[in-house]
């Protein structure tokens, strides 16, 4: 479709230009940060497939997938990027947009740690092509537009919240962004900020999202430092509902979508479902922060599976004190085969701290009936390094984990980030500055004097992990046994021992840990900790 170009600033909104058409030309763009996903090795069949596709282990970017048919639907022109790509790094994006011409830039990214990379790249296409609006988008620049419009002169615009008709109303004024809802924009050397828009309520109105259109393959895998290749099948991953009404502390969710919880019908799921299916996708993640949430939706989802009879495997994740937890059973039925829940500590004490608002009896029983009810993978996410807890509550969530029926667990350390109420928590205490902290994250353990330091941490952890393998090993050898014939199907022999050993390898630091700015000594300019007792000493990784 050919599309007629605006009329564009340098960089800038003006109220005065009027735009000569509708149609525009955008290059979607999705940041990424280097440590999150690896090409495929070459023992695998390397990073590239006989159809000459790109094969990357990641998840695929499913907000610039979800917008491109929207905008495609308006009679835009869309050209999506994912900076995984060998092909696709800034650079060749750049070069693409000298080529192609494109009326905007549309950046999305996911977090304060691509944050950096996200301004590098807005810098670069500025420099170059600075007529070019550039709009950001994604979880981090929702929490922080105003902060980022003042701090990276780069970006003309941020879309506060969902993109569905936010960019399309953007794209549509262009020559006037004062009348788009959610936008933070800039006028001169000043920075609006318009009024907020409503969470969108029906999201059956909205196309499927585009998984043919990036020459990207993405291969199921473990978010591990190892080649961890869960499966070779065609996989994608697929969004059913929006939002969590729960108030964990570590989470900025809730604050992102004013605790709301919204779903697609059952209908509008199973046909996407259906498309996936005939496309040849045989492995799904659905990325819903809470799944098991609404019993009914879930039951006529599954039976719609079984009805069709859809041939992929799928997984999810949920809270264990769901009411839907009683719909295990047509799960697995309709191949659910892999679970994950929050499980978080072993103590009730660490749970209330963190108000996860469950007890260990329905963790226990949750994942007992996951199992019970032929869930190929139960999978525990805990967390070390909390407010509060001791070396032996830590041991204890160890222990409790090995009682439990889980297949893999993971044990990170607490993490603190803007917009989460332990974010609040902190600059109410006076750890964290919010002028100075904001495009910051901190590992808890370093900067709170409440919790034990992070070298003590990762030494009970080390202790932990060694504790969790041996009984795993003498007390259920056959579900060991199961999980690494599993690893293997994808995995060399070396490479299932390096993810056994990484619990306990002593890891060389790529870079300081990140401490608030109140932490830092002016006169030494040496990184200080805050001990319990209102002292100072150097800080550990």
């Amino acid at each position: 479709m050919p599309v007629v170009q605006t009329q564009r600033s340098r960089g800038l909104h003006d109220p005065t230009l009027r735009r000569t058409a509708t149609l525009v030309k955008v290059f979607l763009i999705y940041v990424r940060d280097e440590d999150f996903y690896k090409l495929l090795p070459e023992d695998l069949g390397g990073s590239r497939a006989e159809n000459g596709r790109i094969r990357v282990m990641a998840f695929p970017p499913l907000g610039v997938e979800t917008l491109a048919p929207v905008l495609r639907q308006r009679g835009h022109e869309v050209r999506m990027f994912d900076t995984c790509h060998p092909q696709m790094k800034p650079e060749h994006i750049l070069q693409a947009a000298i080529e192609d011409a494109p009326d905007v830039f549309a950046l999305s990214f996911l977090s304060t740690t691509t944050y950096p990379t996200t301004k590098s790249l807005a810098r670069l296409l500025k420099s170059r092509l600075p007529a070019i609006p550039i709009i950001a988008g994604g979880v981090f620049a929702t929490m922080n537009a105003k902060r980022i419009m003042g701090d990276c002169a780069d970006f003309d615009a941020v879309g506060i919240g969902e993109g569905e008709e936010l960019l399309p109303d953007y794209l549509d004024h262009l020559d006037d962004p004062a009348c788009v809802a959610g936008l933070v924009w800039r006028r001169g050397a000043e920075v609006v900020n318009n009024p907020s828009r409503p969470i969108l309520r029906d999201l059956d109105r909205f196309p499927y999202p585009d998984r043919t259109t990036l020459p990207i393959d993405y291969i199921e895998s473990l978010p591990l430092d190892v080649p961890a290749v869960l499966s070779l099948e065609k996989f994608c991953t697929m969004q059913t509902s929006r939002g969590c009404p729960y108030t964990c502390i570590y989470c900025d969710i809730p604050a992102l979508t004013n605790g709301k919880w919204r779903h697609r019908s059952p209908e509008h799921v199973l046909g996407e479902m259906q498309q996936l299916h005939d496309q040849g996708y045989r492995s799904i993640y659905l990325t819903d922060d809470h799944f098991l949430l609404k019993r009914n939706r879930i039951r006529d989802i599954c039976q719609g599976i079984i009805d069709r009879k859809l041939e992929f495997k799928w997984g999810c994740e949920g809270r264990v004190d769901s009411v839907a937890v009683d719909q295990l059973p047509i799960m697995a039925k309709a191949n659910c085969n892999f679970l994950a829940f929050g499980v978080e500590a072993g103590t009730q004490k660490i749970l209330d701290r963190l108000d996860k608002k469950q007890t260990l009896e329905q963790i226990e029983r949750a994942v007992s009936e996951a199992k019970q009810q032929g869930i190929g993978r139960a999978h525990g996410f805990f967390l070390v390094g909390s407010p509060g807890e001791t070396e032996e509550d830590i041991l204890e969530s160890f222990r409790f984990a090995a009682r439990l029926k889980l297949d893999t667990f993971g044990f990170n350390r607490l993490c603190v980030y803007r917009g989460t109420p332990l974010w609040k928590e902190y600059l109410e205490r006076g750890i964290l500055d919010d002028d100075r902290d904001w495009d910051q994250w901190f590992k808890c353990s370093d900067i709170d004097p409440t919790i034990l330091p992070s070298e003590v941490v990762n030494r009970i952890r080390q202790k932990g992990y060694a504790l969790l393998f041996a009984r795993r090993i003498f007390f259920r050898p056959i579900q060991t046994i199961r999980l690494l014939r599993t690893l293997g199907r994808h995995m060399k022999k070396s490479d299932i021992l390096k993810l056994l050993a990484s619990p306990f390898r002593r890891r060389a630091l790529t870079r300081k840990p990140a401490l608030p700015a109140r932490m830092i000594d002016p006169g030494r300019m040496e990184p200080i900790r805050e001990t319990a007792s209102g002292g100072a000493r150097p800080s550990v990784a």
